[in-house]
C-alpha cells in the first residue's frame, strides 16, 4: 500500500477538524433521567400545533445567544473542556536549526547549492511529538488550518532516518519545530500504518509515536487515513454495495496493531467523511476513463448525501493517495446463447453508432462550479496530449482527466435511479383509441365474380386482392409508416365499394420500441370499415409458427433475422394486449360461410357483453308486480346465483353502528421546549412514512337474497339494469368493538347481520363463499386454506343492542342447513368454481437461478405448482440456508455463467461430480438477476454496451433460451423496468419473443398480499407455446395508496398489470402489531439464536406464521449490537408514532461504556428556517448561511448527529432515520444491514430500544419461523435483503394453475 506514492502535500487535502476525543462531563444522573421521564410521557395523540406564525405572536422571543467564541488561530472552541495547552518543553530541548546540527542525526548530504526541493531537505523521523499553535492550543493539522497559512508548530524528540524504534533513547529534543508548511502522506508501513509526515522550511519529518497529551488527535489522523483505506478497497470490488454493506465492512473491520482506537463505526465513517470522499476523488482520477468511477456509486452517493461532502476540491498533487491493487478476477464473462448474444450485439451497435452521430461523439459535461471544473488542463493526461492546443488530433474530445467533474457525476447517477419512490397512485389508465389519419389513392377498383351481398375477390390496379389478404394503407403523415392490416371481408355499399381492416400493429409500436424486429408484426384488436381506394398495395404477411422441436431447439445457431427484408414482408407471432403489454399465441378463429367474419369484431362484443350484467332463469312462483325475481345472474363472465356471497366496493353501504376508527390527528406537539428540542421544528408534514392511517377499507362482503329486476309499466321487466337484495356481513372492525377486534379474530371472520342493502349488480367486484363455521364438514383452518375468497361466521351481531348471537335459521347455507358441523352433505354452493381447483396440478421441475436463500423457491413450494430440484447461489451462507430449508436440492456454489458454459459443451456433472440439469429438465425457471452492475450508466455507449451485454440479466437469458422451460420468471426492483428509458425491460422481453415465448411485466406490491411490509417488484412472465400465459394475482390486503404506484411509463405511454381490483382488497391490511407483537423481549445486541416464544401467538398472521406444528424454539431473534452512542439515540427516542432523530434531545447524556455525549451546537444563522421562537440560532455550518462549508464547523460525539441538521434542509429533514416502527403501520422494504441512519431508516422497534431482528425482518416478508438462515448476523440480514417476497411469490406461484383461457 502506498509505496512509490508522491508525497501528499496539505495544500492538496482540505480535511475536516476535529476537537479530539471527548473527556467524560460530569452531570447529575437524576436530572437527566427526569428530564427523558417528562419527554417520553408527552401523549402521542395531541392536537396539531398552531401555525408558526401565531405560536411567535404568543411567545417572547428572546435576545439571541451570541455564539461561542472561538480561537482566531486553531478555531476552536475556547470554552470546550476538550481544549487542551501544550505543557511545554523539557528544559534541554534545542530550536530547529541547532537541533539538526546535533551529532546525534545525520546531517545534509554535501550539496552546497542548497535546499530547491522538498526531495533535497534532509529526512528525519519524530517521536513524542505534539502539534499546537502559536497560542499553544494543541491543535489537529490535517483540518485545512495550514492551507489558510496559519501558523503550527510541533515539538518531539527527533530521530535518525533510518531509526524505527519509537522510545525516546538516542533522540534529540526538539522545541517549537516549523511553521508548518505541508504535512503529507507517503504511503502504507507494510501495507497497514500510515507513514505521515510535515515539511518546514528545514527538513521532512515523519511521524512515528505522538505525546500522551496529543494521542487522542492524532489518532483520529491515523483513523481517517485508515478508514480511507478501508473504503477505497471495499468499493474498488464491491461497486454494487449499498451504504449499509459499507457500514457492515467497516464495522467487522479490526483496526491494526499498534494504532490508538479498537474498533470503527458509523460515528466514524460520517467524521471522516469529507476526507474519505477525496480519496475515492483521487482513486477515480488515476483510474482507467473506461472504468465507472467509484464516486458514482449506490454508497458513495448516500454518503455524500448524509454526511453532506464538498465535491470537488482542488488535489493537484495528488495521484495515488491509495495504491489499490486491481482485482483481476472481477466478473467472468457472461456465458449466452447465439441467439441472445445477436439481438443484444446487433441491437447496441446500431444505438451507439447512432448515439455518435446525434452528439458528435462523447463529450464531457461540468457543472461549472466546483474547484475541479475551474482549474485548467494539465496537459499531462492522455486527454490532454490529443487536444489540438497541446499538439494533438482533437479526435477524442474527451476532458482533462484531472478535470472529471465529480458533481455532475453523481447528479446523473441519482436521476438515473430516482424513479417513483413513493408517489401517489396513478389512476387506471384509459384506453385512447388513436384514429389512423389515412390517404386515399387514385385506383381502379372492379369485383370479381358474381353480384352478392359480399364478395370474395377484387381487383385493384390489375392486382387480385381476396379475403384473408393483407395490405398497406397510406398515412396523412409521411414521416408514419404504412399502416397494414387483413382483409376480412369485401362489399360494396352507398359509400362505394368497401372492405373491413382487421389491424395489425408494428413491434416497433408495442412496448418493445426500438428493441423490436423491424419487419414483425402482431395482431391487436382494433379493425374498422374502409373503402377499397385507401389501399395502396398487396403486401406479405405469414405466421410463424413455433416448430414441433421448439423445446429442444435451445442454445443453437440461429439467424436472429426472422425473412428478408424487400419492403412488402412481414411477419407475426403474436396477439398483443395494448394496454396490459401482454404478447400472446394468436387465439383461434373459425371463419364463418358468409364471407364476413373478424375475429376483432368478435372479441370485442364478447367483452362488451361480460360487461352487461344479465339476469336468467325467472322465479315464476315468486313473481310480484313491481319486480321480477330471477334465480341467476352473469356479469363479466362469472355466474352468481341466490345464497352466494359477493364483494362490493366499502361505499357500497353502510353499517348500523359508528366504530371508533383511528382518527387522523397530527403527531406535532402544541408546546415544545425547543433549546431542549432544537430540531422539532423540522417535523412540519403529518405524513409518516409506514403509516396505515390512509389505508382504505376492504371490500364490504354481502349474501345474495334475491336477483331482481324492476318492472315497467307495461309489466314487463326491465333487464337493462339488475339489482341484488343482499344481507350485509360484518367484520370484526365494523363492530362496536372497532380495529382491536380484528387484531385477535381471523381475517377470513365475519358476522351475519339481518340487515338488508339493494345495490346494482354493477357494483359487484366478485364472488365468495361464506359459510356457517358449525355446517362445515371439515375444520375452519382446512376450510380456509382452500381458497382466498373463503370467509365463515360463527355468530350474528346486532347493530341495534351491540350484542353477539347464534345465527338465524336462515343464514346458514341452504345446502348444510340442518346438518351439523362435519356433517354437511348436498352440493356445495360454489361446486362449479371449486371444480377447477380440485384437479392436480403436476409440479414443475424448477431450477432456481440466483437462490439466495430461497424465498422464490419456497413461494412456489407453498402454492402447489413446483418442485426446485436444482438451484445456482455463488454466496456461501445464502446457498447454505437453501440446503437447511431445501435438503433435496441439488445447489450449485458456482458462477451461473461457468455452469451454463459446462451444459452447453455437452457436460454431465460439474467439478465436485453434481449432476447438471439437461434440455428438457428443466419445466420452470426462475430467478432474480442482479442488474447494479449497470445501473448507475445513463447512456449506452461502447463501454455501457459491454457492462451490459455482460450482466447477469444476458446469462439469466441465455438460461431461458438454452432450457426452454414451459414457464419463465425474472423478479426484479421496481426499478428494473425504468432503467435506460425501460431499455432493460425492452431487451428482455425482445429475447424472450424472439425465442417464441408468449410474455408480460408487471409491478406488484408484496404489502397488498399478505405482509407488512412495502416492497415494490417488477415480475417478468413468459410461458411457452402451447402453454397459457399467466395472469398476474389479485391484491388480497388493501395497502397504504402511496405505496402502490404500480403503473409503468415506457415510451410516454403507462402500463398496468392485468389486476381489476386496483388498490382494493379483500382482507384488512397485515400491521407491525399483527407481524411481532407475541414475540418476546430482547435487548440491544441480543445474540440468543434460540429462545422460547413465552406465550401464544395473538393475531391470525401470528397462527399462520408459526405453523401448525408446536414449535416451542423460536429462532433468529437477534438483533445488532450498536455502538454505545447510537443505543444512547435511540434510547432517547419516543415511542410516539412517527418519532425520529428530529425529537432527540440536545443534552449531554453518559453513554453505557462510560463516556459523555457532547450537547451540539448551534453558531450559525440559518437562512431557510430563520431563528427559533427562543431566538436561538439554528445553522450548524457556515453553509446555512449561504458560504461554503467550514471543516473547522464539524461536530462529533452529539446525541443529535451533527451531519443531519447540517444537510437536513437539502433531504426533506432526513424524516425517519432513527424512526421507530409504528405498531398500526408497515415495514419499509428490507435492507441489508438495519441501521438507523441507512436508507430505510425506521428500523426501530416499536417500544424497544434497539433495531429490527432478524426473525422480526424474516416475518415482515412472510418467511414461517420454521425457515432457517445461515451465517452470523449480518450473513442473515443479507439473505432477507436478497430474497424475494415469500408472501408475493407464493400468490404468483397460483397463477400458472389458475390461468384462465380465452
Amino acid at each position: 500500500m502506498f509505496s512509490k506514492v508522491q508525497k501528499r502535500k496539505s495544500e492538496d487535502l482540505n480535511g475536516e477538524s476535529t476537537n479530539g476525543q471527548n473527556e467524560p462531563k460530569k452531570e447529575e444522573d437524576n436530572v437527566e433521567e427526569s428530564r427523558e421521564e417528562k419527554r417520553l410521557k408527552v401523549e402521542s395523540e395531541e392536537k396539531a400545533a398552531p401555525e408558526e406564525s401565531k405560536t411567535e405572536v404568543i411567545k417572547t422571543v428572546s435576545a439571541a445567544k451570541p455564539p461561542p467564541p472561538k480561537c482566531p488561530d486553531c478555531r476552536q472552541y475556547l470554552d470546550d473542556s476538550d481544549l487542551k495547552f501544550f505543557q511545554g518543553d523539557p528544559d534541554n530541548a534545542l530550536d530547529e536549526p541547532e537541533m539538526l546540527t546535533d551529532e546525534r542525526l545525520s546531517l545534509f548530504d554535501s550539496n552546497e547549492d542548497g535546499f530547491e526541493s522538498y526531495e533535497d531537505l534532509p529526512q528525519h523521523k519524530i517521536t513524542n511529538f505534539s502539534v499546537y499553535d502559536k497560542r499553544g492550543h494543541l491543535c489537529p493539522f490535517d483540518s485545512g488550518l495550514i492551507e489558510k497559512n496559519v501558523e503550527l508548530y510541533f515539538s518531539c524528540v527527533v530521530k535518525p532516518i533510518y531509526d524505527d524504534n519509537p522510545c525516546l533513547d538516542g533522540g534529540v529534543p526538539a522545541k517549537k519545530l516549523g511553521p508548518i508548511n505541508a504535512w503529507w502522506i507517503t504511503g502504507f508501513d507494510g501495507g497497514e500504518k500510515a507513514l505521515i509526515g510535515f515539511t518546514t522550511a528545514f527538513a521532512d519529518y515523519i511521524l512515528m509515536q505522538s505525546s500522551e497529551e496529543y494521542a487522542p488527535i492524532f489518532a483520529l489522523m491515523q483513523e481517517k487515513i485508515y478508514m480511507s483505506k478501508i473504503v477505497v478497497e471495499f468499493l474498488q470490488k464491491n461497486r454494487d454495495a449499498t451504504y449499509e454493506d459499507l457500514l457492515n465492512k467497516i464495522e467487522t473491520t479490526v483496526p491494526p496493531a499498534g494504532l490508538n482506537f479498537n474498533c470503527f463505526t458509523e460515528d466514524t465513517l460520517l467524521r471522516h467523511a469529507q476526507f474519505v470522499v477525496e480519496q475515492v476523488e483521487s482513486y477515480d482520477e488515476a483510474g482507467d476513463s473506461d472504468e465507472q468511477p467509484i464516486i458514482v456509486t449506490p454508497c458513495m452517493r448516500d454518503l455524500i448525501k448524509l454526511a453532506g461532502v464538498t465535491l470537488g476540491k482542488r488535489r493537484q498533487a495528488i495521484r495515488h493517495p491509495t495504491k489499490i491493487e486491481k482485482d483481476s478476477k472481477g466478473p467472468t464473462k457472461a456465458t449466452t446463447t447465439k441467439l441472445v448474444y445477436q439481438i443484444f450485439d446487433t441491437f447496441f451497435s446500431d444505438q451507439i453508432e447512432q448515439n455518435d452521430k446525434e452528439s458528435g461523439g462523447v463529450k464531457r459535461q461540468r457543472c461549472g462550479v466546483c474547484e475541479v471544473c475551474q482549474s485548467p488542463d494539465c496537459g499531462k493526461c492522455t486527454a490532454c496530449k490529443d487536444m489540438i492546443k497541446f499538439g494533438g488530433s482533437g479526435k477524442s474530445k474527451q476532458a482533462c482527466k484531472q478535470r472529471r467533474c465529480p458533481n455532475l457525476a453523481v447528479k446523473e447517477a441519482e436521476d438515473d435511479e430516482n424513479i417513483e419512490e413513493e408517489d401517489v397512485p396513478v389512476e387506471k389508465v384509459k384506453k385512447v383509441s388513436h384514429a389512423k389519419r389515412k390517404k386515399q389513392t387514385q385506383c381502379n377498383i372492379t369485383w370479381i365474380g358474381e353480384h352478392r351481398q359480399y364478395y370474395r375477390k377484387v381487383c385493384l390496379n390489375d392486382e387480385v386482392l381476396e379475403v384473408g389478404d393483407c395490405v398497406s394503407v397510406s398515412s396523412e403523415d409521411p414521416s408514419i409508416p404504412l399502416y397494414l392490416a387483413r382483409i376480412t371481408s369485401l362489399w360494396e355499399d352507398s359509400l362505394g365499394k368497401m372492405f373491413h381492416a382487421h389491424w395489425f400493429s408494428r413491434g416497433t409500436h408495442t412496448v418493445l420500441g426500438e428493441s423490436s424486429d423491424p419487419l414483425e408484426l402482431v395482431i391487436v384488436d382494433e379493425c374498422e370499415d374502409m373503402q377499397l381506394n385507401y389501399v395502396q398495395g398487396k403486401v406479405n404477411v405469414t405466421y410463424k409458427a413455433p416448430s414441433n422441436n421448439w423445446f429442444m431447439e435451445g442454445g443453437m445457431d440461429m439467424d436472429i433475422k426472422v425473412i428478408e427484408d424487400d419492403g412488402k414482408s412481414f411477419f407475426y407471432q403474436f396477439w398483443y394486449d395494448t394496454e396490459f403489454a401482454r404478447f400472446e399465441t394468436p387465439p383461434k378463429t373459425t371463419p364463418s360461410e358468409d364471407c364476413k367474419f373478424c375475429g376483432s369484431c368478435v372479441r370485442t362484443r364478447e367483452r362488451e357483453e361480460k360487461e352487461m350484467p344479465r339476469a336468467f332463469e325467472p322465479l315464476m312462483d315468486k313473481d310480484n308486480d313491481s319486480k321480477a325475481l330471477y334465480a341467476l345472474a352473469c356479469f363479466k363472465g362469472v355466474q352468481y346465483k341466490v345464497g352466494d356471497g359477493v364483494y362490493l366496493p366499502p361505499d357500497a353501504f353502510n353499517f348500523g353502528v359508528k366504530p371508533a376508527s383511528p382518527v387522523k390527528r397530527s403527531h406535532r406537539k402544541e408546546d415544545v421546549d425547543e433549546d431542549l428540542y432544537p430540531e422539532y421544528y423540522r417535523k412540519s408534514s403529518d405524513y409518516i412514512k409506514g403509516s396505515n392511517l390512509d389505508a382504505p377499507e376492504p371490500f364490504r362482503v354481502g349474501r345474495i337474497k334475491e336477483i331482481f329486476c324492476h318492472r315497467r309499466s307495461n309489466g314487463k321487466s326491465d333487464n337493462a339494469e339488475v339489482k341484488l337484495r343482499l344481507y350485509k356481513f360484518y367484520r370484526p372492525e365494523n363492530t362496536h368493538k372497532g380495529v382491536k377486534a380484528s387484531y385477535h379474530t381471523d381475517i377470513n371472520q365475519l358476522y351475519w347481520s339481518d340487515e338488508e342493502v339493494t345495490v346494482n349488480m354493477t357494483e359487484v367486484l366478485g364472488l365468495c363463499q361464506v359459510e356457517y363455521g358449525e355446517d362445515l364438514n371439515e375444520s375452519v383452518q382446512d376450510y380456509s386454506s382452500g381458497g382466498p375468497d373463503r370467509f365463515y361466521f360463527l355468530e350474528a351481531y346486532s347493530a341495534k343492542s351491540k350484542s353477539f348471537e347464534d345465527p338465524p335459521n336462515h343464514a346458514r347455507s341452504v345446502v348444510h342447513k340442518g346438518k351439523g358441523k362435519g356433517k354437511g352433505k348436498g352440493e356445495h354452493p360454489q361446486d362449479s368454481q371449486n371444480e377447477p381447483q380440485t384437479l392436480k396440478v403436476p409440479k414443475y421441475r424448477t431450477l432456481d437461478v440466483f437462490s439466495g436463500c430461497g424465498g422464490l423457491s419456497e413461494g412456489f413450494h407453498q402454492a402447489g405448482i413446483s418442485e426446485t430440484l436444482w438451484a445456482i447461489e455463488m454466496w456461501e451462507p445464502a446457498a447454505q440456508a437453501f440446503r437447511l430449508n431445501n435438503p433435496g436440492t441439488t445447489v450449485f456454489t458456482e458462477d451461473c455463467n461457468v455452469l451454463l458454459k459446462l451444459v452447453m459443451s455437452g457436460e454431465k456433472t460439474n467439478s465436485l461430480g453434481q449432476k447438471l440439469p439437461q434440455k428438457g429438465d428443466v419445466e420452470m425457471l426462475c430467478g432474480g438477476p442482479p442488474c447494479q452492475g449497470f445501473s448507475g450508466m445513463n447512456r449506452f455507449n461502447s463501454r455501457t454496451y459491454s457492462a451490459f451485454k455482460n450482466s447477469l440479466v444476458v446469462s439469466y437469458l441465455s438460461y431461458c433460451d438454452y432450457y426452454r422451460p414451459k414457464f419463465f420468471l425474472l423478479e426484479n426492483v421496481r426499478n428494473f423496468v425504468s432503467f435506460k428509458n425501460s431499455m432493460v425491460l425492452k431487451l428482455t422481453l425482445r429475447c424472450l419473443v424472439r425465442m417464441g415465448y408468449q410474455c408480460t411485466f408487471g409491478v406488484l406490491q408484496a404489502g397488498q398480499y399478505g405482509v407488512a411490509q412495502t416492497r415494490r417488484r417488477a415480475i417478468i412472465l413468459a410461458a411457452a407455446p402451447g402453454e397459457q400465459l399467466p395472469r398476474y394475482p389479485e391484491p388480497l390486503h388493501v395497502f397504504a395508496p402511496r405505496a402502490c404506484s404500480l403503473s409503468v411509463a415506457v415510451d410516454e405511454k403507462k402500463y398496468v398489470s392485468n389486476v381489476t381490483r386496483g388498490n382494493g382488497g379483500i382482507y384488512r391490511t397485515i400491521t407491525v402489531r399483527d407481524t411481532m407483537s407475541d414475540l418476546p423481549e430482547i435487548r440491544n445486541g441480543a445474540a440468543a439464536l434460540e429462545i422460547s416464544y413465552n406465550g401464544e401467538p395473538q393475531s391470525w398472521f401470528q397462527r399462520q406464521i408459526r405453523g401448525t406444528q408446536y414449535q416451542p424454539i423460536l429462532r433468529d431473534h437477534i438483533c445488532k449490537d450498536m455502538s454505545a452512542l447510537v443505543e444512547g439515540r435511540m434510547r432517547h427516542i419516543p415511542l410516539a408514532p412517527g418519532s425520529d432523530w428530529r425529537d432527540l434531545p440536545n443534552l449531554e447524556v453518559r453513554l453505557r461504556d462510560g463516556t459523555m455525549t457532547k450537547k451540539l451546537r448551534y453558531t450559525h444563522p440559518d437562512k431557510k428556517n430563520g431563528r427559533s421562537s427562543t431566538g436561538a440560532l439554528r445553522g450548524v455550518c457556515t453553509c446555512s448561511g449561504g458560504t461554503p462549508c467550514d471543516p473547522a464547523d464539524r461536530q462529533f460525539n452529539t446525541l443529535i448527529p451533527w451531519c443531519l441538521p447540517h444537510t437536513g434542509n437539502r433531504h426533506n429533514h432526513w424524516a425517519g432515520l432513527y424512526g421507530r416502527l409504528e405498531w398500526d403501520g408497515f415495514f419499509s422494504t428490507t435492507v441489508t444491514n438495519p441501521e438507523p441512519m441507512g436508507k430505510q431508516g425506521r428500523v426501530l422497534h416499536p417500544e424497544q430500544h434497539r433495531v429490527v431482528s432478524v426473525r422480526e425482518c424474516a416475518r415482515s416478508q412472510g418467511f414461517p419461523d420454521t425457515y432457517r438462515f445461515f451465517g452470523n448476523i449480518l450473513d442473515k440480514h443479507r439473505q432477507l435483503e436478497q430474497a424475494a417476497d415469500f408472501s408475493l411469490k407464493s400468490h404468483c406461484g397460483s397463477a400458472p394453475k389458475e390461468r384462465q383461457s380465452w
